[in-house]
């Protein structure tokens, strides 16, 4: 939380987090399951969607993102072989939690050194809980 972003035209903090999917509908269940604002101790928050691996280095490049939301099922470039690179690239980095369709892709999940992963279809019930308990 100390990245924590000002808007520029109010004292109101927010969390931004980024959401990387290729697939527009995933991106909008993870926006759905989580909402402005997920808990009263937490600021609102701000989400960034982008759509591909460029986009999600371009906005870590600028050190705002505080939780990175990445589709393990994304294609061309999927979320397990991106969250290794962001370890292996950006000092310090942000927690990063890691979709995945496949309860066996635990173990890809470990390898890329995610903070946490989530279900695909998205758990509108544990996504939340999961998100809370990285940002708090």
């Amino acid at each position: 939380m100390s990245r924590a972003n000002t808007s520029p035209t109010d004292d109101r903090v927010t969390l931004r987090v980024l959401v990387y999917s290729d697939n527009p509908g995933t991106r909008r269940q993870v926006l759905g399951a989580l909402g402005e604002q997920l808990h009263p101790d937490l600021p609102d928050l701000e989400f960034v969607e982008v759509a591909t691996a460029p986009m999600v280095l371009s906005h870590l490049d600028e050190r705002t993102v505080e939780l990175a939301i990445l589709d393990g099922e994304a294609a061309p470039t999927g979320g397990m072989g991106l969250a290794k690179q962001i370890r292996d690239e950006y000092e310090p980095c942000p927690p990063i939690l890691l979709l995945i369709a496949r309860k066996d892709d635990r173990w890809l999940a470990d390898w890329s050194r995610a903070d946490a992963t989530a279900s695909l279809p998205i758990d509108p019930l544990a996504l939340p809980r999961t998100v809370v308990g990285l940002l708090q």
